[in-house]
Protein backbone atom coordinates (compact mmCIF):
# COMPACT_ATOMS: atom_id res chain seq x y z
CA UNK A 1 0.00 0.00 0.00
CA UNK A 2 1.16 3.26 -0.80
CA UNK A 3 0.60 6.77 1.33
CA UNK A 4 0.88 10.15 -0.48
CA UNK A 5 2.90 12.39 2.18
CA UNK A 6 3.47 15.87 2.16
CA UNK A 7 6.48 15.54 4.23
CA UNK A 8 7.89 12.26 3.93
CA UNK A 9 10.48 13.33 7.40
CA UNK A 10 7.81 13.88 9.48
CA UNK A 11 5.79 10.57 8.24
CA UNK A 12 8.82 8.50 8.88
CA UNK A 13 9.03 9.72 12.08
CA UNK A 14 5.64 8.62 13.50
CA UNK A 15 6.11 5.34 11.84
CA UNK A 16 9.37 5.14 13.43
CA UNK A 17 7.89 6.02 16.92
CA UNK A 18 5.23 2.90 16.91
CA UNK A 19 9.33 0.54 16.66
CA UNK A 20 8.98 -0.15 12.94
CA UNK A 21 11.78 -0.43 10.58
CA UNK A 22 11.70 2.00 8.07
CA UNK A 23 14.22 1.94 4.86
CA UNK A 24 16.60 4.64 3.62
CA UNK A 25 15.18 6.95 1.11
CA UNK A 26 14.86 5.73 -2.68
CA UNK A 27 14.77 8.65 -5.43
CA UNK A 28 12.61 7.40 -8.48
CA UNK A 29 12.62 10.07 -11.13
CA UNK A 30 10.70 8.24 -13.56
CA UNK A 31 7.55 8.51 -11.39
CA UNK A 32 8.82 12.15 -9.58
CA UNK A 33 8.46 10.96 -6.12
CA UNK A 34 10.90 9.76 -2.75
CA UNK A 35 9.99 6.45 -1.51
CA UNK A 36 10.39 5.21 1.94
CA UNK A 37 9.38 1.40 2.61
CA UNK A 38 7.74 0.43 6.28
CA UNK A 39 8.57 -2.97 6.90
CA UNK A 40 5.50 -4.88 8.68
CA UNK A 41 6.50 -8.59 8.03
CA UNK A 42 5.94 -9.83 5.12
CA UNK A 43 4.12 -6.53 4.13
CA UNK A 44 5.04 -2.87 3.56
CA UNK A 45 4.05 0.60 3.45
CA UNK A 46 5.57 2.68 0.64
CA UNK A 47 5.06 6.96 1.83
CA UNK A 48 5.62 8.81 -1.39
CA UNK A 49 6.67 12.39 -0.92
CA UNK A 50 6.74 14.03 -4.42
CA UNK A 51 9.78 15.78 -5.91
CA UNK A 52 8.14 18.01 -8.34
CA UNK A 53 4.50 19.52 -8.10
CA UNK A 54 4.24 18.26 -11.75
CA UNK A 55 4.24 14.69 -10.57
CA UNK A 56 1.27 12.46 -10.19
CA UNK A 57 1.64 12.34 -6.23
CA UNK A 58 1.73 15.76 -6.17
CA UNK A 59 -1.38 16.32 -8.34
CA UNK A 60 -2.81 13.53 -6.02
CA UNK A 61 -1.66 15.89 -2.80
CA UNK A 62 -3.45 18.71 -4.19
CA UNK A 63 -6.48 17.19 -5.28
CA UNK A 64 -7.28 14.84 -1.97
CA UNK A 65 -4.59 15.81 0.26
CA UNK A 66 -2.62 13.23 1.90
CA UNK A 67 -3.66 9.55 2.28
CA UNK A 68 -3.94 6.27 0.40
CA UNK A 69 -2.55 6.96 -2.92
CA UNK A 70 -2.49 3.15 -4.41
CA UNK A 71 -2.46 -0.81 -3.56
CA UNK A 72 0.65 -2.42 -5.38
CA UNK A 73 0.73 -6.16 -6.24
CA UNK A 74 3.89 -8.15 -7.00
CA UNK A 75 3.48 -9.98 -10.27
CA UNK A 76 6.45 -12.88 -11.38
CA UNK A 77 5.88 -11.50 -15.46
CA UNK A 78 4.13 -8.19 -16.04
CA UNK A 79 3.89 -8.47 -19.34
CA UNK A 80 2.26 -11.76 -18.97
CA UNK A 81 0.08 -10.15 -16.40
CA UNK A 82 -0.48 -7.31 -18.75
CA UNK A 83 -1.87 -9.16 -21.50
CA UNK A 84 -4.30 -10.84 -18.79
CA UNK A 85 -5.13 -6.93 -17.57
CA UNK A 86 -6.39 -5.88 -21.44
CA UNK A 87 -7.96 -9.18 -21.81
CA UNK A 88 -10.40 -8.50 -18.87
CA UNK A 89 -10.91 -5.20 -20.49
CA UNK A 90 -9.14 -2.95 -17.90
CA UNK A 91 -6.71 -0.28 -18.61
CA UNK A 92 -3.50 0.87 -17.96
CA UNK A 93 -2.12 4.50 -17.33
CA UNK A 94 0.27 3.87 -19.53
CA UNK A 95 3.55 1.39 -20.29
CA UNK A 96 6.48 0.28 -17.37
CA UNK A 97 8.19 2.00 -16.40
CA UNK A 98 11.13 2.40 -13.29
CA UNK A 99 9.80 2.39 -9.83
CA UNK A 100 11.14 2.03 -6.47
CA UNK A 101 11.55 -1.96 -6.56
CA UNK A 102 11.62 -2.75 -9.88
CA UNK A 103 9.66 -1.93 -13.38
CA UNK A 104 6.09 -0.83 -12.53
CA UNK A 105 2.74 -0.09 -14.73
CA UNK A 106 -0.81 0.71 -13.41
CA UNK A 107 -4.11 -0.48 -13.58
CA UNK A 108 -6.16 2.91 -14.02
CA UNK A 109 -8.41 3.45 -11.09
CA UNK A 110 -11.63 4.26 -13.71
CA UNK A 111 -11.33 0.38 -14.71
CA UNK A 112 -11.01 -1.32 -11.40
CA UNK A 113 -13.74 0.35 -8.91
CA UNK A 114 -11.54 3.64 -8.01
CA UNK A 115 -8.65 2.10 -7.12
CA UNK A 116 -4.95 3.14 -8.63
CA UNK A 117 -3.69 -0.66 -8.60
CA UNK A 118 0.37 -1.02 -9.04
CA UNK A 119 1.41 -3.53 -10.89
CA UNK A 120 5.47 -4.63 -10.06
CA UNK A 121 7.95 -7.38 -11.32
CA UNK A 122 10.77 -7.06 -8.96
CA UNK A 123 14.28 -6.11 -10.30
CA UNK A 124 15.34 -10.01 -9.00
CA UNK A 125 12.72 -11.48 -11.14
CA UNK A 126 14.14 -9.09 -14.39
CA UNK A 127 17.76 -9.45 -14.34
Amino acid sequence: MAIAVKDLNSAVEKFRRLGLRVSDPIIVEEQGVKVVMVWLGNTRIELLEPLNPSSTVAKFLESRGEGIHHIALEVDDLDGFIKRVQEAGLTLTGKPSKGAEGIVTFIHPKSLNGVLLELVQHKAHNE
